[in-house]
C-alpha cells in the first residue's frame, strides 16, 4: 500500500505539473502585443494607439532632434530613431558611396527613367549605411545662372524639373528609404540664404516655383518635405502658414513630414503654429524645454503637438522600424552595377553643344596623337561644393578615361595649361609700414566683432593672408565666433601679365585694390573661391585692403593670386604637334557650391586664354566643359568647332566623357537651362542678389526660355538643345481629344525617323502657346517630351498626352488653375528655338 500511495502521489504530482505547464502555455499564448506593436494593423491605428500612451513630455521630446543625424528614440515604449544622411546624388556624411552625376545632369539627360533607376541605387545605398531618409531630392528652380547650389537641383523649367522629381523619389523609396524633397520653398539663392526675403507675385509662385513640390507630393508620396531658410513675403518658410498648412498640407494633402533645414527654426510659438514637425538638428534650440513650457502657458495647443508626433510616427511606422530596428539594413554600396548606372547616366546627360566640320567624334583608326589640356582635365570633378559632397572610392577623370579608351594605338599627350586655383601671395610680394618700418606683409588689425567696428583688439604684421583656424579663432584675445579683420598694405607684380587676385573665406570678405572694390562677398558663406582679373606690369606696386568676418563655425582666410601662365605656349605648342586636341575646363566645387553664388559667368583663372591658344594651334579641337552653371564663352566660341557640356558627370564621368568624343556613344543631353550670351540677358538680373535682405522676383513668370523666346532674346544655346552625331526627322502630325472621360486628354503624335548613319537617341519636346489669352503668356510652354532610341532608318511614332492643365494658367482672381477656351497652338521640336512641327487645337472649355 506504501508503495500504491506513494505512485499515486508521484502520478497527481505529474498531472498538476502538466496543468500547470497547459496554463503557463496558454497564458503566454494569448498575451495580447499593444496596438501599436502589431504589424498586421493599419499604420493610422498604430499611430494612434502609441501617441495615447505618450506622456506630453515625451511627445516634446520627439519634435527635435537629437544629434545632426538623427531623431529622438523613447526606451520606455521602444520609438526608434529616425536617421537621415545628406544627398541628393550619393550617400554623404565622410561615407565612402558611389557619386552619381548631380542633377543638372540628371535633367540634361531628359530620361526619367534612367533617373528613377539611379533613385534605386540610391536607396540601396542609403540602406547599406543604415539611414532611413536621404536628404533630396534638391528641386528648387534655375531661377539665375549664377545659384551656387543650381549643380544639385534640375532645371529652369517646372515642368522637366517636375518629371524628374517624381522618378527620383519614386526610385528611392521603392527601397523603402524616404526622401526629403527640399528646399520649400523659393531657395533659389545662396546670397544670404539665411535671411533673405523674396517678394513674388502669387501666379509666378505657383507656375514657376511651386509646380516641382506639387507633383513630387502629389505623384510621388515623398516621406519629408524641408522646409527652407529663406523668407517668403516677410515670413520663414519654416514658419509660413501659407505655405506649410494652406499649399502643402491644405491644398496638396501633404500627409508626410515637414522637417525644418539645419538651423532654420528662429522662434518657438509661431513656427510651431505654422506646420513644421521637427526641429533640426537636435538638441532643438526651439522645439524642446521651450515648446514644452509653451505649451504648459496655453500659446501651443496640446492638439497642435499631437498632429506632429503622428507624422513623426507614421514615417517611424512606414520605415518599418518598430520590427527590425537594428538589422533591417541590407543594400550595396559601390557595386559594379552602380557605377555602370552612374556612367550611363553621365552618357546621356553629356551634350554636343556644337559640332563644325565633324570634328568629333575623334576617329580612333586614324588619331595617332591626342592631346589633353585643361585644368579639369584631371583630377576628376565629381560634383560641387557643400554638403551634397559625395566621396567616391575611385573616381575617374577625363584625362584617365581618355588614356584608358586610347589604349596602347593612340599616345595621349597632357598638360594642365593653366591653372584655375589661386595660392596664397607670398609674403615677397607683400609689404606695409609698420610701427615706423618696411616690413615684409600685411597689417592686421583683428576686433572682437564681426563688423570692424571700434579699436582693434589685436594689431599685428601678418606675412600672407593664408589662415585655416577651422573653430578656433585668430589668436587667446580674439573669440572663435564673431570676429572681424583688417588687413592692408602694397602688392608688387613679379612680372607683367595677365593675374587673378582672389580671397577664399568662411564667412563674409571684401577685397579693395588701389581703393577700389573689386571682389563683395560681405556675407555668411563657405569657402569658396572669388577671383578677379588683373592686367599687372613687373614692378608695379598696388593698394590693396582685405576685409574679413567669422560669423559661427569654421574660420578661415585666404589672400591668393595666379600668376600669368608661361604654359600656354607650350600648351600650343603640344596641341600643335598632335591630330587632335582636347581642352578640359570649367568650374569646381571651389567656385559654386553651397553657402555662396557666383558673381560672374566667366571661366576662372586664364582658361579663356588656354583656350584660344590651343585652338589657333590646332583647328581639330574640342572643348569639354565640366562645371554646374552656364558659362561666358564669348571670347572663344567662334575659334573652337567643338563643344561638350559634360556638367559633373559623377565618379565614372571620365570614362563617359571619353566613349561621347570617340563615338562609343552617341550623345543624346539636352540643355535644361539657356545658355545666355551674356550675363545681362537673363532677366533675374535686374533683380539679383537683393537689396537690404530682399529680393524681388519682378521678372515674374520669365524666367529661362520662357523670357528668351517671348522677349526674342537671342541665345547663345537654347534650352532643350543638343546635337547629335546623327540626324533626326518630324513627320506626321496629329492632334486626337478623348473627351469620353471625366478628363480631357488630348494625345498628340508624330513620328520621329533617324536619317543619318549612326543609332542615336532624340528627346521631342511638346511645347504649348496660347494664342489669344487674357493675360500675357509665354511663346511656349514645356508640356511634354519623350526620349528615343533609333537604328538607322529606323521610325518611331510618339504619342504624348496632355490634359486641361496643360493648358492652363493661375488665375489670381479666381485663386486657381484656369483654362481659357480657344486656340491652343502645339509645337514638337528638338529645342525650345527648333521647332519642327505645329499644330492648333480648339479648347472650348470643360
Amino acid at each position: 500500500m506504501k508503495s500504491a500511495n506513494n505512485c499515486i502521489t508521484i502520478l497527481a504530482g505529474m498531472v498538476a505539473c502538466l496543468l500547470g505547464m497547459t496554463a503557463t502555455m496558454t497564458t503566454a499564448e494569448t498575451t495580447e502585443v499593444a496596438p501599436y506593436q502589431n504589424p498586421k494593423l493599419p499604420i493610422s491605428q498604430r499611430v494612434e494607439d502609441l501617441l495615447g500612451r505618450m506622456t506630453l513630455e515625451e511627445k516634446i521630446s520627439i519634435v527635435s532632434g537629437k544629434a545632426g543625424d538623427a531623431t529622438r528614440d523613447i526606451e520606455r515604449l521602444g520609438i526608434p530613431s529616425l536617421r537621415v544622411t545628406d544627398g541628393p546624388h550619393g550617400v554623404g556624411w565622410g561615407v565612402k558611396s558611389t557619386a552619381f552625376p548631380t542633377a543638372v545632369s540628371m535633367a540634361s539627360s531628359w530620361n526619367p527613367d534612367l533617373v528613377e533607376a539611379v533613385g534605386v541605387a540610391l536607396g540601396d545605398e542609403t540602406r547599406a549605411f543604415g539611414r532611413h531618409v536621404l536628404l533630396g531630392p534638391c528641386i528648387n528652380i534655375h531661377r539665375t545662372p549664377l545659384g551656387g547650389r543650381n549643380f544639385e537641383s534640375f532645371s529652369e523649367d517646372p515642368y522637366l524639373a517636375a518629371r524628374m522629381a517624381v522618378a527620383y523619389v519614386k526610385g528611392v523609396q521603392s527601397r523603402n528609404i524616404g526622401t526629403s524633397v527640399k528646399h520649400y520653398a523659393l531657395n533659389n539663392q545662396e546670397w544670404e540664404r539665411l535671411t533673405i526675403s523674396v517678394e513674388i507675385d502669387e501666379r509666378a509662385l505657383r507656375e514657376i516655383y511651386l509646380p516641382a513640390f506639387h507633383a513630387a507630393v502629389t505623384e510621388a508620396d515623398p516621406w519629408t518635405v524641408m522646409g527652407a531658410y529663406n523668407k517668403v513675403r516677410g515670413k520663414w518658410c519654416c514658419e509660413n502658414t501659407y505655405l506649410l498648412d494652406d499649399i502643402l498640407k491644405g491644398e496638396w494633402g501633404f500627409k508626410g513630414l515637414v522637417v525644418s533645414d539645419w538651423g532654420a527654426v528662429h522662434s518657438t510659438v509661431s513656427f510651431a503654429q505654422a506646420g513644421l514637425d521637427l526641429e533640426m538638428p537636435g538638441p532643438g534650440a526651439y522645439f524642446g524645454d521651450k515648446l514644452l513650457q509653451a505649451v504648459k502657458d496655453g500659446e501651443v495647443s496640446e492638439r497642435i503637438i499631437d498632429e506632429k508626433v503622428r507624422r513623426i510616427l507614421g514615417i517611424l511606422f512606414r520605415a518599418g522600424l518598430f520590427e527590425q530596428p537594428d538589422n533591417r539594413f541590407t543594400g550595396a554600396v559601390n557595386t559594379p552595377e552602380h557605377k555602370n548606372l552612374a556612367r550611363r547616366l553621365a552618357e546621356e546627360a553629356i551634350v554636343l553643344l556644337k559640332n563644325e566640320n565633324n570634328v568629333l567624334p575623334l576617329d580612333a583608326a586614324a588619331i595617332k596623337t591626342l592631346a589633353v589640356i585643361g585644368p579639369n582635365a584631371e583630377p576628376a570633378r565629381v560634383g560641387g561644393g557643400g554638403s551634397s559632397t559625395v566621396a567616391p572610392a575611385n573616381p575617374v577623370g577625363v584625362l584617365q578615361g581618355l588614356r584608358t579608351r586610347a589604349g596602347s594605338n593612340i599616345e595621349i599627350r597632357y598638360i594642365e595649361g593653366c591653372s584655375m586655383s589661386v595660392s596664397a601671395v607670398p609674403a615677397d610680394a607683400l609689404f606695409c609700414e609698420f610701427q615706423g618700418k618696411t616690413v615684409p606683409g600685411l597689417v592686421g588689425e583683428y576686433f572682437t566683432n564681426k563688423d570692424l567696428e571700434g579699436t582693434p583688439t589685436l594689431v599685428r604684421v601678418d606675412s600672407q593672408v593664408n589662415f585655416e583656424w577651422g573653430d578656433g579663432s585668430p589668436a587667446a584675445e580674439i573669440p572663435c565666433d564673431n570676429f572681424s579683420a583688417r588687413w592692408t598694405g602694397k602688392l608688387r607684380a613679379p612680372r607683367t601679365g595677365s593675374y587673378n587676385i582672389g580671397v577664399v573665406c568662411d564667412d563674409g570678405v571684401r577685397l579693395y585694390i588701389n581703393d577700389q572694390l573689386v571682389i563683395d562677398q560681405w556675407v555668411n558663406q563657405a569657402g569658396i573661391t572669388h577671383t578677379v582679373p588683373m592686367e599687372m606690369k613687373e614692378g608695379d606696386v598696388y593698394n590693396i585692403r582685405m576685409e574679413y568676418f567669422e560669423y559661427l563655425g569654421a574660420a578661415s582666410a585666404q589672400l591668393g593670386w595666379s600668376l600669368p601662365d608661361s604654359t600656354h605656349d607650350e600648351a600650343a605648342a603640344l596641341a600643335a604637334g598632335c591630330d587632335a586636341a582636347i581642352v578640359v575646363v570649367g568650374l569646381s566645387p571651389k567656385f559654386e557650391g553651397e553657402g555662396v553664388d557666383r558673381n560672374t559667368l566667366a571661366l576662372p583663372g586664364n582658361q579663356n586664354k588656354l583656350i584660344q591658344a590651343v585652338a589657333a594651334a590646332n583647328p581639330r579641337t574640342a572643348v569639354v566643359l565640366i562645371n554646374g552653371t552656364p558659362i561666358d564663352m564669348q571670347a572663344w566660341i567662334d575659334q573652337v568647332p567643338a563643344i561638350v557640356e559634360a556638367w559633373y558627370p559623377g565618379e565614372m564621368g571620365g570614362d563617359a566623357v571619353a566613349r561621347v568624343l570617340f563615338g562609343d556613344v552617341n550623345p543624346s543631353g539636352k540643355l535644361p537651362d539657356t545658355f545666355a550670351k551674356k550675363l545681362e540677358d537673363y532677366p533675374s538680373q535686374a533683380n539679383f542678389p537683393g537689396h537690404n535682405g530682399v529680393v524681388r522676383y519682378e521678372e515674374g513668370i520669365w524666367v529661362g526660355y520662357r523670357f528668351f523666346d517671348t522677349k526674342n532674346v537671342e541665345p547663345l544655346f537654347p534650352f532643350g538643345h543638343g546635337l547629335s552625331y546623327t540626324t533626326f526627322e518630324y513627320d506626321n502630325l496629329r492632334i486626337e481629344p478623348d473627351t469620353s472621360g471625366n478628363r480631357l486628354k488630348i494625345n498628340v503624335t508624330f513620328d520621329v525617323r533617324n536619317t543619318g548613319t549612326r543609332a542615336g537617341a532624340e528627346v521631342a519636346q511638346l511645347y504649348v502657346h496660347d494664342v489669344q489669352s487674357a493675360v500675357e503668356r509665354p511663346t511656349r510652354e514645356l508640356k511634354g517630351f519623350r526620349k528615343v532610341r533609333l537604328q538607322p532608318g529606323e521610325m518611331a511614332t510618339i504619342t504624348l498626352t496632355l490634359d486641361t492643365d496643360s493648358l492652363s494658367y493661375y488665375d489670381i482672381n479666381r485663386k486657381r488653375w484656369f483654362a481659357e477656351p480657344g486656340e491652343f497652338e502645339f509645337q514638337i521640336g528638338s529645342s525650345s528655338r527648333d521647332i519642327r512641327l505645329r499644330g492648333v487645337y480648339v479648347f472650348e472649355g470643360r
